[in-house]
């Protein structure tokens, strides 16, 4: 008994009036148990009282999960520290100028953390959401107070300060319709027929398989470009998160079709027009007297 008291009481920091022992260790390790553990218990209670409520949204639920989980870790922590010997009070007093100094430098990290608050709550955008910003189209698998974690098409994940989501545009793919609008540009020469370009494009477009409510595609011509005729095709589909898989086959189909009715798709180019004594190469020489 003696050298299990004797190990229990052994210093393994010291520090002024202030030591570490094995038995402060153990009673942290302890304490944070207890709290994990009480956490499953909640979040278990939690997640079934509120399925049984309809109006109670998935994102509502995972965002009332973070707010206890911190809440609880917090107060843990608080008793740790009281529970090896570290009064809260006098640490708080004593560091008061170093607190402000550390909150001037944190500015950032508390925007996100207030950030954090008003995705999870706001629900403008929710674990599962397909969202678009910066040009980088990506799933939301996890959202915590001051980051957010997106998976992008390449299974790459990429870690968002939650103030981006907040305050850049961004597009929330999930949120819209059922049906979304999306389009394929193509440029044709000068002197490609352009009814049967549009019809090579309404042909291609209605019979993909991703294709939805066929007789709603449409076609429009553009402009005038510098090297060739500007053509949009415009359809409706419904797979976000393949879209571009869809806009790449359809990017085949139609440079197939195109070879088949040869119809060419030009390279940039420039007409250059060379001048002699100011005049054009199909001016006739004037007379001279």
């Amino acid at each position: 008994m003696d050298t299990l008291v004797d190990i229990l009481d052994f210093e393994l920091f010291h520090f002024h009036n202030f030591s570490i022992t094995v038995m402060n260790i153990g009673m942290i390790v302890f304490i944070y148990f207890i709290t994990w553990l009480l956490l499953r218990m909640v979040k278990a209670i939690m997640t079934r009282s509120f399925r049984r409520r309809e109006w109670m949204e998935q994102s509502t639920l995972y965002a009332l999960r973070k707010l206890v989980s911190y809440f609880a870790y917090s107060i843990a922590t608080a008793i740790a520290l009281e529970s090896i010997g570290l009064d809260l009070t006098l640490l708080i007093a004593g560091s008061a100028a170093l607190l402000v100094g550390i909150g001037l430098g944190i500015q950032q990290i508390f925007n996100d953390f207030t950030s954090g608050l008003i995705i999870l709550f706001g629900g403008t955008v929710k674990v599962g959401d397909i969202v678009e910003f910066n040009q980088t189209v990506g799933k939301i698998i996890e959202i915590d107070f001051r980051t957010s974690k997106i998976t992008t098409r390449d299974n790459i994940t990429i870690i968002v300060p939650n103030s981006k989501l907040v305050s850049d545009n961004v597009i929330n793919w999930t949120t819209m319709d059922y049906l979304t609008r999306f389009n394929v540009e193509v440029q044709v020469a000068y002197g490609s027929d352009t009814n049967l370009v549009r019809d090579i494009l309404l042909e291609v477009v209605k019979n993909h398989p991703g294709t939805r409510n066929p007789k709603n595609v449409s076609v429009q011509f553009r402009d005038f470009g510098e090297s060739g005729l500007l053509f949009r095709v415009l359809f409706w589909a419904t797979s976000n998160w393949e879209i571009e898989f869809m806009k790449s086959d359809i990017r085949f189909a139609i440079d197939d079709e195109f070879r088949k009715n040869e119809i060419r798709i030009p390279f940039p180019q420039r007409d250059i027009h060379l001048f002699q004594d100011g005049k054009r190469p199909d001016q006739p020489p004037s007379s001279s007297k």
